[in-house]
């Protein structure tokens, strides 16, 4: 069992139902690993993240192919004077990715919300909404012609329903590109979405497939325009990220890698922020007076450790 440090950071606005971020790091001989699957998911979905902090650790990423990243700002389901705000303290970014449906609001406020993303981008920049499967397909035909005219023109829509047969029955109904994200990392058959028609675009996250050389393998398997995206990670686990995005041979979107603005705090000192609406490709080290500062509390750490321990077994051989 290797050593872990667990952490708890907070969060500057609720995003995903969340207002804390936490999870351990692993260090081995190539550096440090991010282990920080969602509470939510289950042992054996956890393994994929376990192996993507281990490849970290233990192995490090293939050479990149590209010095910095382009990078989308997140904004969150707020108000739209909170939304144009974001937008502007950004670091620059000219693509925003825009939360809809979030559980209590109307299609009014997405709209709105829109609007003032728009006005703070001005006409040239771009905007995908993300609605985490929470759509019908009738819903989502309608709420994503409403969001492209709100929007002045959408880049394109992630995952808007939950399966892949309803991916591939929207995109029969709608000009607005979809992207398959959940139809992918959280499938026994991701490839279906490729097969199926079933989306424009995929959207990779280095933890929950395993690693960076998983998803690349996965990428080229698939034959899609892929979109790298976090996974709410610390600067730690976003490195990740941005290694991945830099080792694909092509990279036509904006990658989701900006996440870290959505944190109060981070555990290294030089958080992967965006200039000029890009990140340069680097491994910032985690800081000792953040690790200090940022330590989960003693019931929190012992759920990490025990958590760890049972997704670090080796995996029972199929009978």
């Amino acid at each position: 069992m290797p050593h872990v440090t667990a952490w708890s950071v907070p969060m500057r606005t609720r995003f995903r139902g969340l207002t804390v971020r936490d999870g351990v790091l692993v260090r081995g001989e190539a550096g440090w690993g991010e282990f920080s699957p969602f509470w939510e998911y289950d042992e054996v979905e956890a393994r994929a993240w376990w192996r993507a902090a281990r490849e970290a650790a233990d192995l490090g990423w293939p050479a990149p192919v590209r010095g910095c990243v382009e990078v989308n700002v997140t904004v969150p389901a707020v108000s739209p004077e909170r939304a144009r705000a974001v937008v502007l303290a950004s670091g620059g970014c000219r693509t925003a990715k825009v939360k809809v449906a979030e559980p209590g609001q109307s299609a009014a406020a997405d709209e709105a919300r829109l609007e003032a993303v728009r006005d703070a981008l001005g006409p040239g920049g771009a905007i995908r909404v993300d609605a985490n499967t929470a759509w019908d397909v009738e819903t989502a035909v309608a709420r994503l012609a409403a969001y492209d005219r709100a929007a002045g023109g959408l880049e394109y829509a992630e995952q808007p329903v939950a399966t892949v047969d309803e991916l591939a029955a929207l995109r029969r109904r709608t000009h607005v590109p979809l992207a398959a994200d959940e139809s992918v990392r959280r499938s026994g058959d991701p490839l279906a979405v490729a097969r199926r028609g079933a989306a424009d675009l995929v959207v990779l996250k280095a933890q929950p497939l395993g690693g960076v050389r998983a998803a690349l393998e996965l990428a080229e398997r698939m034959g899609l325009p892929a979109v790298v995206s976090s996974a709410l990670e610390t600067s730690v686990g976003l490195a990740a990220g941005l290694a991945l995005a830099a080792a694909l041979p092509e990279l036509p979107y904006a990658c989701g890698l900006a996440t870290a603005q959505l944190l109060a705090d981070d555990l290294v000192a030089d958080p992967l922020l965006p200039v000029d609406g890009a990140i340069a490709v680097r491994r910032p080290e985690p800081d000792p007076d953040a690790l200090a500062r940022l330590a989960a509390p003693p019931e929190l750490a012992e759920r990490w450790r025990v958590r760890t321990e049972r997704v670090s077994r080796p995996t029972p051989p199929q009978l």
